[in-house]
């Protein structure tokens, strides 16, 4: 029978985090009187947005930070939306935006991402936190690249020098995971559903990072023997289960170590925004 791999525990690492993340709050309220203020705004009343923004309200709650969700109609206007950012990016009780997506349809995304101050874009998705990104200089990074960064170096003695394969371009994890496992001193190759001998490309990678949002599309023959394998997918199956972009039970007797889905990258993404909304507290206020 062929060996298993060890399973990347996301939501532990998260929880560790978390905690982490709680006795600094605790700390600086303590010291200074000052608590982190993290407010996500909800345009519409979209099924999963809810789900998403009620969890990042109770786990802010629950290490203490200032949490405030703005539920604004389906039919709030994007003149009337930038307006609640300007007022959000004026007031210095708030430290981390966060705009739920997916907006309405008739919400240009970009123009509302481009509105939020970059020292309060607790997603990292402004132009600026992209641009110091690429530059590898310090900037507010995507929360769920941030996530697979802290599990492969939790995984991983050292990154340095292993070859890394993405596997998605997005501009939401491809492309930032790409740029975070090159300032790690990876030799990282970004690859896509229209890659040439996909499989082979895959084959030889240390570290596969998968987030090309086609379910168990990565098989096991695509994967080098003892590789790290983090799912970014999150699919829904036609009987309801949740799966990711790897084929993990195939994956499993292959890789050396891998994450699960759920219960691997999902739980440090709402972790690591709590991260960068206390990493704005600081930034903003000069440490």
């Amino acid at each position: 029978m062929p060996a298993q791999a060890r399973i990347i525990d996301g939501k532990a690492a998260a929880a560790e985090l978390r905690a982490g993340i709680g006795r600094e709050v605790a700390a600086i309220k303590a010291a200074k009187g000052l608590v982190p203020g993290l407010h996500v705004v909800l345009v519409g009343d979209d099924p999963a947005s809810r789900v998403y923004v009620a969890s990042k309200e109770k786990l802010a709650a629950e290490i203490g930070m200032n949490s405030v969700a703005h539920r604004l109609p389906a039919e709030t206007t994007e003149a009337e939306l930038l307006a609640k950012i300007a007022a959000l990016n004026a007031d210095d009780a708030v430290d981390g935006i966060l705009v739920q997506l997916p907006l309405p349809k008739h919400i240009d995304t970009g123009r509302i991402i481009d509105a939020i101050d970059p020292a309060k874009d607790v997603d990292g998705l402004h132009p600026i936190n992209a641009g110091l990104l690429a530059g590898g200089k310090n900037g507010l990074v995507p929360c769920t690249p941030l996530g697979c960064m802290l599990l492969l170096k939790q995984t991983l003695p050292s990154l340095s020098g292993l070859d890394a394969v993405v596997v998605g371009r997005s501009e939401l994890v491809g492309r930032p995971v790409a740029q975070l496992l090159l300032q790690a001193d990876c030799t990282v190759t970004i690859a896509h559903s229209r890659t040439r001998n996909l499989a082979e490309v895959v084959r030889r990678a240390d570290i596969v990072v998968a987030a090309v949002g086609r379910p168990l599309m990565i098989k096991g023959d695509w994967l080098k023997p003892g590789a790290t394998v983090i799912d970014v997918g999150i699919n829904r199956m036609p009987d309801g289960k949740l799966a990711g972009d790897v084929d993990f039970a195939e994956a499993a007797t292959v890789a050396g170590a891998i994450t699960p889905v759920p219960g691997g990258v999902g739980p440090m993404t709402i972790a690591c925004l709590l991260r960068n909304t206390l990493t704005a507290f600081h930034a903003r206020r000069g440490k």
